[in-house]
């Protein structure tokens, strides 16, 4: 009976805890976004706005693993996007959460093009070291005197 006791005690906190994680990351998320978006109705610039509504969401959060930028920019995307009414004049600041992935992913095309560039540059001069070498040992060491017959 006591063993049956402790796994329905078990049970329950390891159904209830995540719960209870959840809406702090909720409210954290919520939050986060109030600021941030009071902020920048308030007229400030993006980077101030975003670094403290990401330094909330960060304490809030707790815990061993930490809050990247991407989860804390979709956790205010979220939450305002869920209460369109309450940040009606926040939509227009999202694009700045969410940056360029196009430009980011045509920047990594052009830096793994410069280095396939430079692999293929190194490959090339070792192949014409490599062929005057071998041109350089056709010739005989010995010197060729002009005038010798």
């Amino acid at each position: 009976m006591q063993g049956l006791k402790n796994k329905l005690f078990f049970i329950t906190v390891g159904l209830i805890s995540p719960l209870s994680l959840q809406t702090s990351k909720v409210f954290a998320g919520s939050f986060g976004a109030e600021i941030f978006c009071t902020m920048r109705d308030g007229g400030n610039d993006h980077e101030s706005s975003w670094d403290a509504a990401y330094t909330y969401i960060k304490k809030q959060k707790g815990g061993f693993f930490k809050v990247s930028p991407k989860q804390a920019a979709a956790q205010i995307t979220e939450s305002v996007i869920r209460d369109r009414e309450t940040f009606s004049y926040c939509v227009e600041y999202l694009d700045q959460l969410h940056p360029n992935r196009q430009l980011i992913r045509d920047l990594e095309k052009q830096e793994e093009m410069k280095v396939k560039e430079a692999r293929e540059k190194e490959k090339k001069r070792k192949r014409l070291e490599k062929e005057l070498e071998e041109t350089n040992e056709d010739f005989s060491e010995d010197i060729i005197e002009r005038y010798s017959y």
